[in-house]
């Protein structure tokens, strides 16, 4: 009776249920070395660009059509773009780690302001601490150094504080 469907009851002895003894599933391992980090990377990396195409579109939209002060339209959009990230970090990147309550957000949250000031403390720097105080200058200093520190800060700040597995302090 191979083939049949005599018994359907996953704890009774197989006995004629040859077609229904399929294997199970693998359990899920996490990958990890170097393949895993650089996938990290990447799922970083790409909610990080959609974080700051919400960041800059909100701003934009609280600038123009809003007519909102510049620091509260880049407070409410930096607010906005944290979300974004947070939640595509939590449901992508980091689903592995199951995040729970807000303590999760709040820590993640306080990881980017810190890679804010970061940004800000190298335009500072730059612009009245070296006297480079050109356009370009600025965006070198702000938004590329800048950027490429806090988002050092940010990924290791994520990976650590807010979305923490096991083995990884």
């Amino acid at each position: 009776m191979v083939g049949t469907r005599a018994w359907d009851d996953r704890n009774e002895p197989s006995r004629t249920r040859a077609w229904a003894d399929r294997a199970e599933p693998a359990p899920h391992r996490p990958l990890t070395g170097p393949k895993a980090t650089r996938r990290e990377l990447v799922g970083f990396a790409t909610v990080g660009l959609l974080a700051y195409v919400v960041d800059l579109a909100v701003f934009t939209c609280l600038r123009g059509p809003a007519a909102l002060g510049p620091l509260t339209a880049k407070a409410l959009a930096f607010v906005a773009g944290c979300t974004v990230a947070y939640a595509g970090n939590a449901l992508g990147t980091y689903r592995h780690t199951h995040p729970r309550g807000v303590r999760p957000y709040a820590v993640f949250f306080a990881v980017n302001s810190a890679g804010a000031a970061v940004q800000l403390l190298c335009l500072g720097i730059s612009h009245y601490g070296l006297g480079f105080t050109s356009q370009r200058a600025d965006t070198v200093s702000g938004a590329g150094i800048g950027m490429v520190l806090a988002t050092v800060l940010r990924f290791w700040g994520t990976r650590t504080l807010v979305f923490r597995t096991e083995g990884r302090v």
